[in-house]
């Protein structure tokens, strides 16, 4: 494996040694400009606000300070108290550095590679004897130049398409020239152990050797990485990260002298890829170059400075990338990461790719669903839960008679039927309680009723009626009703005693069972006596409004009606999360608006039912207003609310509505309107920041990570306050 050079190899580029082109290859290369600093003064200036004469000092110091540069290990050295946390510095801390990607990141630009196919000429060798090999060194060399090729050719080929030709090389670096050769070469000519860095270049017609400024990523095959940061706790050792500081900042230094502006626009960002013959990880490094004292007489303080106060260094895990057969696992995390800084630095150089990300990620579905139908699985009908089982489909291809379970008849006049003007009464733990019905609140089945109490008619509540158990089994009873009166009950008295407390969550007024008229045997109180209305189950919350499908239906939901109900729901959201509960079943039925007199109206979140309150809860599935990930896995994810609530404002504010029939349509809907921003577009007409919602929320689907409500509520609150004039109500 190769070893880091002497120090002796890098002192030749000193500008006192003999004549001899530099590590950075732009010793002995022409004048270039560099992006300047601002300058002040009365002075006859250029249009970048500096005088060419401080322009020309400037790119000149740069230049000698890059020559003088040349010694890794003194980098390190000068950093050696910052990575202990013995300075100052770090408040005597050591620093602890981000990561360059997320987990969510990863797992979206997985997605988006299973269609690709990458291919590995060499195998990295097993490192058994590498100190002392030769053999494995160059077939090291080989490998690693291999899998760079293959990997940005895949890349090329998958983003931004074959038909035009790819505009990277792969070349090694040698320690005491500019040069860039293949490692072929380098072997061949015995420069092998000379050899510190491969690179992904840019190519360019006029510098066929390559140049440092045209480094797009740089690779450093080192012998330990996996072994190191085994022994420290996945991090890497001081030596390796103070050796890739070293080779980024020299990257950058280059960069800031080229003539090319696509180089210049990059000179405050690069990667370093740290690899052995079986780990690797990723190292970037971004920071502002002005900031940097070129003094010449102090190169490595300098350096080390600015690396400490003004760069901004991000360092990965180090994970498996080669098998130990030598294979690259190409979907392994450690690979995925290396690839991902590969893709991230062809995008600097390049621009952005013919095929997105996230556009070929949402190909995932699709290709998971071709998956199953080669293997014969088939979708079968929701069950009660809302899950999605699969079965293999059978050999025969006969038609085989399915025998139909009996059923149970209910006899219409059984089922409880409220009239406007009827009384009900219900008894609760305590007292017997009348309620009288004034209207049918919605049309769906089972209905919710407006009602007043007979004690106080000033008062008005939503009255919901479940089935009777009288007449029906406990396996047959209407889970529709069950839902909405018996688990309704249950969630809102669980956010009772959790203290949950919002004006955008109903609250339960009371609950009880139906007194029917005549004597009653029952046996006991939870029993019935055979009478059709004994037991049936009643709920009682406040308060009362007009459901979003009503308003829709009047045309009286606009603008201000969409903001607001974006914030009032998100604040119910919030508040039912702080507890670990979630709504599951958010439609324009179940939304209401209230209005109370002289106070601004505002939206409350009922049909609590379906909540999930524990893991092995289920959903409501529902084709056009749940989440992906609840059509996909039977169970909601921590955006899945708040993605079921971009689905109500894009429908309730004129979005085309999709015909759906099962669950392969809606979740092919959903991917095409997400990749094609259709919904993003639309809610983007009605207000900016629902569209800057909505791309937040498309970002966190599928994910395990938190929604972060509070800067959302703040955004909509101050959106409301200022365009609309309209204060929202926080005391809750």
């Amino acid at each position: 494996m190769a070893s880091t050079p002497p120090p002796r190899d890098l002192a030749r580029l000193d500008p006192a040694a003999p004549p001899t082109r530099d590590l950075a290859g732009l010793a002995l290369a022409a004048e270039r400009s560099r992006r300047p600093r601002p300058r002040h003064g009365s002075h006859a200036a250029t249009p970048s606000g500096q005088s060419p004469d401080r322009r020309s000092s400037s790119s000149s110091a740069c230049k000698d300070f890059l020559r003088k540069f040349v010694d890794n290990e003194l980098l390190t050295a000068s950093l050696e108290d910052w990575f202990s946390g013995n300075s100052e510095d770090c408040g005597f801390k050591k620093p602890a550095f981000d990561v360059p990607f997320d987990l969510a990141e990863l797992q979206n630009f997985d997605y988006a590679l299973e269609g690709v196919t990458f291919q590995q000429l060499v195998r990295m060798p097993n490192a058994l004897h590498a100190s002392t090999s030769d053999v494995f060194e160059a077939t090291a060399h080989l490998a690693l130049e291999d899998f760079l090729h293959a990997g940005i050719k895949g890349l090329w080929e998958a983003f931004w398409g074959p038909e035009e030709a790819m505009p990277f090389s792969v070349a090694c670096i040698h320690s005491t020239s500019s040069r860039f050769y293949p490692a072929e070469k380098a072997i061949g000519s015995g420069k092998l152990d000379g050899v510190c860095a491969t690179a992904v270049l840019l190519k360019n017609s006029k510098h066929s050797q390559g140049r440092w400024d045209h480094i797009v990523v740089l690779a450093l095959l080192r012998p330990d990485i996996g072994m190191v940061s085994a022994q420290s706790d996945q991090h890497l050792s001081p030596a390796v990260l103070g050796e890739a500081l070293f080779f980024a900042l020299r990257v950058l230094l280059s960069r800031s002298l080229s003539r090319s502006s696509t180089v210049l626009r990059n000179s405050d960002s690069v990667y370093v890829l740290l690899v052995d013959s079986q780990f690797g990880g990723v190292v970037n490094v971004q920071g502002d170059l002005n900031k940097l004292n070129f003094d010449l007489n102090n190169v490595y303080e300098c350096a080390a400075e600015w690396i400490k106060k003004d760069a901004e260094i991000t360092v990965s895990s180090v994970d498996r990338v080669w098998n130990k057969l030598g294979n690259a696992n190409w979907g392994d995390i450690g690979t995925l990461q290396v690839l991902l800084a590969v893709f991230h630095s062809m995008i600097q150089f390049c621009g952005a790719p013919k095929y997105s990300l996230d556009e070929l990620a949402t190909e995932h579905s699709s290709r998971l669903q071709s998956r199953r139908s080669e293997r014969h699985l088939v979708d079968r009908q929701s069950n009660g839960n809302g899950l999605f089982r699969f079965q293999q489909r059978s050999h025969s291809p006969e038609i085989v008679e399915v025998q139909e379970e009996g059923t149970v008849d209910v006899k219409p006049d059984e089922i409880l039927k409220l009239e406007i003007g009827s009384i009900v009464l219900m008894e609760d733990s305590n007292c017997q309680k009348g309620f009288q019905i004034n209207d049918i609140r919605t049309e769906s089945e089972p209905p919710i009723y407006g009602a007043v109490p007979v004690e106080e008619p000033t008062k008005s509540y939503l009255l919901y009626v479940g089935s009777s158990p009288s007449h029906l089994e406990p396996a047959w009873e209407d889970m529709n009703s069950w839902y909405q009166v018996q688990r309704q009950t249950k969630v809102l008295t669980l956010m009772k005693q959790r203290d949950i407390s919002s004006r955008y969550i109903p609250q339960m007024v009371a609950s009880g069972r139906v007194v029917h008229p005549g004597p009653c045997n029952k046996p006991n109180s939870s029993g019935s006596c055979g009478h059709p209305l004994c037991s049936t189950p009643i709920l009682v919350t406040s308060p009362v409004g007009e459901t979003i499908s009503n308003l829709i239906r009047n045309g009286l939901f606009g603008v201000d009606e969409a903001l607001r109900c974006c914030h009032d729901c998100l604040s119910a959201l919030a508040a039912a999360s702080s507890a670990g509960i979630r709504h599951g079943d958010i439609r324009p039925e179940n939304v209401i608006r209230v209005s109370n007199g002289s106070r601004q109206p505002h939206f409350v979140l009922i049909g609590w039912g379906h909540a999930i309150l524990e893991d092995r809860d289920r959903p409501l599935m529902n084709l056009f207003f749940s989440s992906t990930f609840a059509l996909q896995e039977g169970k909601l994810c921590a955006a899945s609310d708040a993605e079921s609530l971009i689905y109500l404002l894009y429908f309730s504010c004129g979005g085309v509505c999709p015909e759906l029939d099962s669950v392969e349509g809606a979740l092919q809907w959903r991917e095409t309107s997400w990749s094609r921003r259709v919904i993003q577009q639309k809610l983007g007409d009605v207000a900016a920041v629902l569209k800057a919602f909505a791309d937040y929320v498309d970002s966190l689907c599928g994910t395990p990570y938190p929604m972060d409500y509070e800067i959302w509520l703040r955004r909509f609150r101050r959106t409301i306050n200022e365009d609309h004039g309209k204060e929202v109500d926080t005391s809750s």
